[in-house]
């Protein structure tokens, strides 16, 4: 009898724990990391809890930033490369916004491993959140977005949204060795603006050019359009000496800049503008560390597809980076190959091997790019450089 009623008690009492299990289960479901129950408990102390018994070594908040809101996933690796996500929240695109994320990161995420907060370059939305993570001292890394693409393609995602965008780039700063994102010099910040400025209003100007042209070639042309088009294109011909003259006042103030592009416009084919262009869009060079890494970021790197017999592709330059590089090295390019001897006998030793002439201009882009690299990194004019081994 005793035995008996002993076995139904036991009966009873498992039946009750697997009972509050599947309840607390459910409820788990149904509220966010961090969040209290009615009674004052939370989810986010046993969760921290487990998270440091896993011997972590590495966390990262992937961030997918759209114009109004920021996606976060926040994960963690242990010795083991063993990735996992354990926290998400939707946090505005504001500055309450940046204030609440790092709140949230530092309430949710283990004690005593840095953050590092990982975002895609989308245009210039990001920009204001990586200036207040570096203000406050903390780890950024800004990603390229074909990158994160890329490695999106790898993972068994088949729905995308805002949520497995933000997932995908925590595991992306999980799994790789990013450089940490540092803040551009404010003079390299300025000129960015406003070459970018500037090369806007000559793509209005060109577009004004062939309205006008268009308009003077018709049967009976309109008299009125003509002459507005015309002042339109006269008052960006004074806004774009208005830039010029910016830039010249920017570049004067710092003599160490004004060396430096001294020696850059040694070279054959490379204006001021241009030179100023190329340090503006690399801040200074900054975070290049090699020439090959320079060329990646510049977009002019070649990509090859060629495989067996049957897939056997032209190779073609990636376009995956700066276009404003490329943009800014193709009338230089143009100019070298006709007045340097040694950017000419590149492009005709090329154009006899393949035939190609944009190839071979393709080329000597790139040589001119490493050329002010290195005159940049050794403080050394045209001259003094050895041009055999820069343009080889």
């Amino acid at each position: 009898m005793f035995s008996q009623r002993y076995s139904l008690t036991l009966f009873y009492l498992l039946e009750s724990e697997q009972n509050v299990r599947n309840t607390a289960g459910l409820y788990s479901q149904n509220i966010q990391l961090g969040d209290q129950t009615k009674k004052g408990y939370s989810l986010e102390f046993n969760l921290t809890q487990k998270k440091m018994m896993s011997n972590i070594v590495k966390q990262a908040a992937g961030i997918d930033v759209a114009q109004n809101e920021l996606v976060v996933s926040l994960g963690s690796m242990n010795h083991d490369t063993g990735t996992d996500i354990f926290a998400f929240k939707t946090f505005p695109n504001s500055a309450k916004g940046f204030k609440d994320l790092v709140i949230w990161v530092n309430k949710v995420s283990i004690k005593g491993v840095k953050v590092r907060y990982v975002m895609e370059a989308t245009g210039v939305y990001h920009e204001k959140l990586a200036y207040y993570l570096s203000e406050q001292q903390q780890e950024v890394s800004i990603v390229l977005p074909n990158k994160i693409s890329n490695y999106f393609r790898t993972l068994d995602i088949k729905t995308i949204t805002d949520k497995t965008a933000s997932q995908a780039i925590c595991r992306f700063g999980l799994e790789r060795k990013l450089e940490v994102w540092q803040k551009p010099k404010k003079i390299f910040k300025d000129l960015k603006q406003l070459t970018r400025e500037r090369d806007q209003l000559i793509a209005d100007r060109t577009s004004l050019k062939n309205q006008l042209h268009a308009e003077q070639a018709e049967a009976f042309p309109n008299e009125s359009s003509i002459k507005r088009l015309s002042k339109r294109m006269q008052l960006i011909d004074k806004q774009d000496l208005e830039i010029k003259a910016e830039i010249a006042e920017l570049v004067k103030k710092d003599t160490e800049l004004v060396k430096k592009i001294a020696n850059i416009t040694t070279i054959p084919g490379v204006g001021k503008l241009t030179a100023v262009i190329v340090l503006a869009e690399t801040n200074g060079f900054e975070l290049i560390k090699n020439k090959k890494q320079l060329v990646s970021y510049s977009g002019l790197d070649i990509r090859l597809k060629d495989s067996g017999t049957s897939v056997k592709s032209k190779p073609r330059i990636s376009k995956k980076g700066n276009r404003h590089l490329r943009k800014a090295l193709y009338m230089p390019a143009l100019a070298a190959m006709r007045f340097n001897e040694h950017h000419k006998a590149v492009f005709v030793r090329l154009v006899s091997r393949h035939g190609i002439k944009m190839k071979a201009a393709v080329a000597v882009q790139r040589k001119i790019l490493e050329l002010i690299y290195t005159i940049y990194k050794t403080d050394k004019d045209y001259i003094n450089t050895n041009i055999q081994q820069e343009t080889a």
